[in-house]
């Protein structure tokens, strides 16, 4: 998997105290899950980041997206450690917080990242521009459809920042940009199996829906499976990358999708706790970018960089 440099400018002095030597420093990067594919190029990523500085990290998360206690309670464990700093991907933008304050209380400096949340306990996050990324999800599938007709949507969660602002930028986009397209139905799944179940119930309770936008890795794969086994004639668009969904684009089950540069925001975790440790100020967002891609790209080199198996 080939190395995303990020560029953001860290400059300026914020300290927290005297920065420890970078041998004795112990990042836990706490993701959301590890159902996706997202979340393996994500951690490669952060160790690349963590080799390259010499810090040591875990990457830690729950088994599915689902389970927001379970995440609480490794946030918990993790912050009891007392590490140097923080790498967390929040599943609910409010229900974590406290937690979250009580590392910010012990000193240990936070970074967000692919979601952050609603507080500003973390220095940074690193996470892509959902609202402007579902944006131009919006308007590949609006072009596909000659801007008219009734759509729908599969959205992975509606607790977290990342379902929040995909759901909202591909709905608002929508509205504001093509008024012949009316959106029927918006349903909530993470996993799979149960977008597309989602999906089918879609297309039957309405058999003229042109086209289905799916938010992350699960849920549109949970698309392409129910327009394969209903025979469903419709565009399919999707989020992220992970070899089902790149060979659902190349049979064209799905017409494209967006990618987020999961190996960027990896790197982007720790290069950032390390910058913090140094007692350097951080811009409040890192935007770690996105494209769109379909097969007609797949294989241009700036798509192919951030794409993920």
């Amino acid at each position: 998997m080939k190395k995303t440099l990020l560029t953001s400018a860290l400059a300026l002095g914020l300290a927290f105290g005297a920065a420890p030597s970078f041998a004795d420093t112990y990042f836990p990067i706490i993701a959301k899950g590890f159902s996706h594919q997202f979340w393996q190029a994500v951690k490669a990523g952060a160790e690349e980041a963590a080799t390259r500085n010499g810090v040591t990290i875990t990457f830690e998360g729950p088994n599915t997206e689902a389970e927001i206690d379970k995440q609480t309670d490794i946030l918990n464990a993790a912050i009891a450690k007392n590490p140097q700093g923080l790498g967390f991907a929040a599943l609910d933008s409010q229900a974590q917080i406290p937690a979250l304050q009580k590392a910010a209380d012990a000193g240990i400096p936070i970074v967000a990242f692919d979601s952050g949340v609603d507080s500003d306990l973390p220095l940074t996050t690193c996470s892509t521009d959902n609202m402007a990324a579902a944006a131009a999800a919006a308007d590949n599938l609006a072009k596909a459809i000659g801007e008219e007709g009734k759509i729908a949507a599969v959205i992975h969660d509606q607790t977290s920042a990342t379902g929040i602002g995909r759901r909202d930028g591909f709905l608002n986009r929508i509205k504001e940009a093509y008024p012949n397209i009316e959106v029927v139905d918006v349903q909530y799944a993470n996993d799979a199996l149960k977008a597309a179940d989602n999906v089918k119930a879609m297309l039957q309770a309405n058999p003229d829906i042109k086209a289905i936008f799916a938010s992350n890795e699960g849920s549109a794969i949970g698309l392409s499976v129910a327009i394969k086994e209903t025979g469903a004639k419709i565009v399919g668009v999707g989020f992220d990358s992970g070899k089902t969904q790149k060979d659902a684009i190349n049979d064209g089950t799905l017409l494209g999708a967006i990618t987020q540069n999961p190996v960027g925001i990896g790197q982007c975790v720790v290069d950032s706790l390390v910058k913090a440790t140094k007692g350097e100020e951080l811009p409040k967002n890192i935007d770690t970018g996105f494209y769109w891609y379909d097969k007609s790209n797949m294989g241009d080199a700036k798509i192919a960089a951030v794409l993920y198996d």
